[in-house]
C-alpha cells in the first residue's frame, strides 16, 4: 500500500509520484493523445498561489489546469446555455446545436484527463483508458441512441465517425501537409497502417455478412432473426479481434504505436493534476457528455425538420466533425510537421477503434437491452464503407505522400457528404421495425 505522503504527492501532482512505476511518457503515447495535446494551453500558477487557504488554492488551481487548460475554452459556456434552453423550452434544434458546440471541448478534455491518469497507473492501464474513452463522445451518443431504439441514428452516427477519420481527416492531412512540404519527401511507417486496414477489412467483413445474408434468402423466408443472430456472433468476433489488438498494442509489438516525440526540443511532460483530481473530472465530465449526448438524441429530429436537412446528414457529417474537432485539428498540425505517423495514427486509430470496438459493443449492449441491434448497414451505407476502405488501403500502400493523395481522399468524402444530403428516406437503417420477409415483387433479387 502507499503511504500517505506518496498519496499526497499523487494528489498534487508531484512527479515523485511516478518514482518505482513506468511512466506515460516512456511507454506508449498514441496519436490521440498527441493531436489533442496542441489543442492545450499551459496555466501561469501564480495565478492561485497568493490564495491563501490550501484546499481552495489546490481546486482553483484544479480548475485553471481542466477548464482554462485548452484553447478550446471559449466553447464551454456553450454547456450551460444548452442546459438552460432545454429547462426553459427554447426551440429543439437551438439545444441540437448547442449540445453538439459543448461536446467538443469536453472530448479534449477527456483525452487530457485519461493522460493524466495514466502518469499514476503506467503505460498499460493508461493504453487502455485510451483505448476505451478514446471516442468517449461517439460511444456515449451511440449508447443514448440505442437505449431511446432510434438504431437508425445510432448506425449513422458511428458510420459517420468511421468515414470523417478516413476520408475528411486523413485526407485534409495528406493535403495539407504535402502542400506545406511540396520540396520534401513524406514518408511513413506502413507497418501501422497495414495492422489498422487488416482490421478495418475484418470490420467490414463483419458489416457485410448480414447484409449478404439478408439478399442471399429465398423470397418468403423470414430472415431477421438469423440476421440478428449472425450480427452477434460477428460483433463477439470483432471484439475478440480488439482485445488482441489491444495485447498487440500495449504488449507485443508497441515499437509500432510508438508516436514520434517533438525532436527532443521539448521538456518531458509530467501531470499537472493529482490522480483523484483527474479521476472525479473524468466522471464529471463523463456525466456531462451523456446529458449532452441525451439532448443530442432527442433532437435531432427537430434540428433536421427545421433545417431541412435529413437525419442522415446530420448524423453521418455534421456529428462527427464537430465532436472530434480537437482531435482532427491535432492530425492537420502534425501533417504540417511533415510526421504523418502521428497524423495516420489519430485517423487510423480512431476508425479502427470505432469499427471493431464501438459498434460490436452496441450490438452486445443491445442484446442485454433486449434492442434488436444488429450489423446490417443496409446496402447504400455499407457500399459507401467498402469504397473508402478500398481507396485508403491504396492510398497508403507505398509508404510515401502527396498531397494529390488528400485531394482525392477529400473529395471522395465530399462526394459521399452530397450522396446523403440529398437521401432523404426516412429512418432507412432502422431493421427493427421493418418486417424482413422478402417477396418477389420486393425488388430484392435483382
Amino acid at each position: 500500500m502507499e503511504s500517505a505522503g506518496d498519496f499526497s504527492h499523487m494528489e498534487n501532482g508531484d512527479s515523485k509520484a511516478l518514482m518505482g512505476k513506468e511512466s506515460w511518457n516512456n511507454g506508449i503515447r498514441t496519436a490521440q493523445n498527441m493531436s489533442t495535446s496542441l489543442m492545450r494551453k499551459k496555466s501561469d500558477p501564480m495565478l492561485v498561489s497568493k490564495v491563501r487557504f490550501e484546499m481552495l488554492r489546490q481546486c482553483l488551481a484544479n480548475l485553471q489546469q481542466v477548464i482554462l487548460g485548452t484553447k478550446l475554452a471559449v466553447l464551454f459556456p456553450a454547456i450551460p446555455l444548452a442546459i438552460a434552453a432545454d429547462f426553459y423550452k427554447f426551440g429543439r434544434p437551438w439545444i441540437f446545436v448547442l449540445s453538439l458546440v459543448g461536446l467538443t471541448p469536453l472530448a479534449e478534455r477527456v483525452s487530457f484527463l485519461t493522460e493524466q491518469i495514466a502518469y499514476y497507473t503506467g503505460p498499460t492501464v493508461g493504453g487502455l483508458l485510451n483505448a476505451t474513452c478514446g471516442n468517449a463522445t461517439e460511444l456515449i451518443i451511440a449508447l443514448f441512441a440505442l437505449y431511446q431504439s432510434k438504431i437508425h441514428v445510432l448506425k449513422y452516427s458511428l458510420l459517420g465517425s468511421i468515414l470523417s477519420n478516413l476520408l475528411l481527416v486523413l485526407g485534409t492531412s495528406l493535403l495539407c501537409g504535402g502542400l506545406a512540404n511540396l520540396k520534401k519527401e513524406q514518408r511513413y511507417d506502413r507497418k501501422q497502417a497495414d495492422v489498422n486496414s487488416l482490421l478495418l477489412l475484418l470490420g467490414f467483413l463483419c458489416h457485410m455478412l448480414p447484409l449478404m445474408f439478408r439478399y442471399a434468402a429465398a423470397p418468403g423466408i423470414f430472415v431477421a432473426d438469423s440476421t440478428l443472430q449472425l450480427s452477434r456472433a460477428s460483433s463477439i468476433v470483432m471484439l475478440v479481434a480488439y482485445i488482441g489488438y489491444i495485447f498487440f498494442q500495449l504488449k507485443t509489438h508497441r515499437q509500432i504505436f510508438e508516436s514520434q516525440e517533438e525532436d527532443g526540443d521539448e521538456d518531458e511532460e509530467k501531470a499537472v493534476i493529482g490522480f483523484w483530481s483527474a479521476f472525479s473530472w473524468l466522471v464529471g465530465m463523463t456525466l456531462i457528455i451523456a446529458l449532452l449526448s441525451e439532448y443530442v438524441v432527442g433532437t435531432i429530429e427537430a434540428a433536421s425538420e427545421s433545417w431541412g436537412i435529413s437525419i442522415s446528414f446530420i448524423s453521418i457529417i455534421l456529428i462527427p466533425i464537430v465532436g472530434n474537432a480537437a482531435e482532427h485539428a491535432g492530425a492537420i498540425i502534425f501533417a504540417f510537421k511533415n510526421k504523418l505517423d502521428i497524423s495516420l495514427g489519430v485517423a487510423l486509430g480512431s476508425a479502427t477503434q470505432i469499427s471493431m470496438f464501438a459498434v460490436p459493443l452496441c450490438v452486445v449492449v443491445g442484446w442485454i437491452m433486449r434492442i434488436q441491434m444488429d450489423l446490417d448497414f443496409s446496402l447504400l451505407e455499407t457500399g459507401c464503407l467498402a469504397l473508402t476502405i478500398l481507396v485508403v488501403a491504396f492510398t497508403l500502400q507505398d509508404g510515401t505522400s502527396h498531397y494529390m493523395k488528400g485531394v482525392i481522399l477529400c473529395l471522395c468524402y465530399t462526394a459521399i457528404a452530397a450522396c446523403f444530403f440529398v437521401h432523404k428516406i426516412p429512418a432507412p437503417l432502422d431493421q427493427t421495425n421493418v418486417n424482413l420477409r422478402l417477396k418477389p415483387s420486393s425488388g430484392f433479387s435483382a
